[in-house]
């Protein structure tokens, strides 16, 4: 019989402490670093505090992914309570904490990370599924398997209002940046192959922007129905995410909408105003 199986997971998947309880997850907090002050991401950091930083002193976040010690840490006391881990990672494209869960896993049997190639909800997404498979009684190496043939069917992408947060890490040049902003553009980063890529620009009123970009992405689209994750880097106004979810059910069938805030990485990389909707194809 094949034991009990946690699901768990880095910081960087920004589900709230209401769904974590809900579907019973762990979270790994990857540290932030601002100057000389260091912070657990989602436990003594916000993104607010990123961009309340950033209007006095221009200073910008850096993120340092969870050491083996700390996974070893982390995964020993679930294993020592009789259970198997299925652990998700942010892309190891972006950040080396995958490869230290690895590292960690080597000394403790019974945990299986996976590199999710991804990022933010739509780890959510992955994370979702492995907890109906736990659910459903499947032992550790079926759900690593079953999480990790979804991966290519997810889809992460996110508008961005400024590209000042971009320029200012480093992501894009400073040119680029007075260009866009100039021209009121607000262009789309998406996902491909486990990194950051731009896509399209969109130009006009940021919430109109959403709009269409929401429609754009789920045009045509066979959505797998469980779930969409909308991640912002602001708490959006209530009537805005009632429009937006109102326009996503009208475009494909779905049981849950859910809303949440991104994290320490989305909002120090791509700054306020930033919004995604994450989704999984059939």
């Amino acid at each position: 019989m094949s034991k009990p199986v946690y699901i768990t997971a880095d910081s960087t998947c920004d589900l709230p402490r209401e769904l974590l309880e809900r579907f019973n997850i762990k979270v790994a907090p990857l540290h932030v670093l601002l100057g000389e002050e260091s912070y657990l991401d989602g436990v003594d950091f916000t993104p607010d505090m990123i961009f309340e930083r950033y209007k006095t002193d221009k200073i910008l976040p850096r993120t340092a992914a969870v050491s083996p010690q700390e996974f070893e840490d982390f995964f020993g006391p679930l294993v020592e309570a009789g259970y198997e881990v299925v652990h998700l990672d942010i892309s190891s494209e972006l950040s080396a904490t995958y490869q230290n869960a690895v590292i960690a896993s080597q000394e403790i049997p019974g945990v299986y990370p996976i590199d999710t190639r991804h990022l933010s909800g739509s780890i959510s997404l992955l994370l979702v599924e492995a907890c109906r498979l736990r659910d459903e009684g499947k032992s550790a190496a079926e759900i690593a398997r079953a999480v990790t043939d979804l991966i290519p069917k997810v889809r992460t992408s996110f508008v961005i209002d400024t590209l000042e947060y971009l320029w200012k890490g480093g992501r894009c040049t400073g040119v680029a940046a007075f260009g866009a902003n100039l021209l009121n553009l607000k262009p789309c980063i998406e996902m491909r192959d486990g990194k950051l890529e731009v896509g399209k620009k969109y130009r006009g009123n940021i919430f109109k922007v959403y709009e269409k970009y929401i429609a754009e992405r789920l045009s045509d689209r066979a959505v797998r129905s469980d779930c969409v994750f909308i991640v912002s880097s602001n708490e959006l106004p209530q009537d805005v995410a009632e429009k937006l979810e109102k326009l996503v059910r009208s475009m494909i069938e779905v049981k849950e909408v859910f809303f949440v805030r991104a994290g320490s990485t989305i909002s120090a990389h791509c700054g306020p105003g930033t919004l995604g909707i994450l989704f999984m194809e059939e």
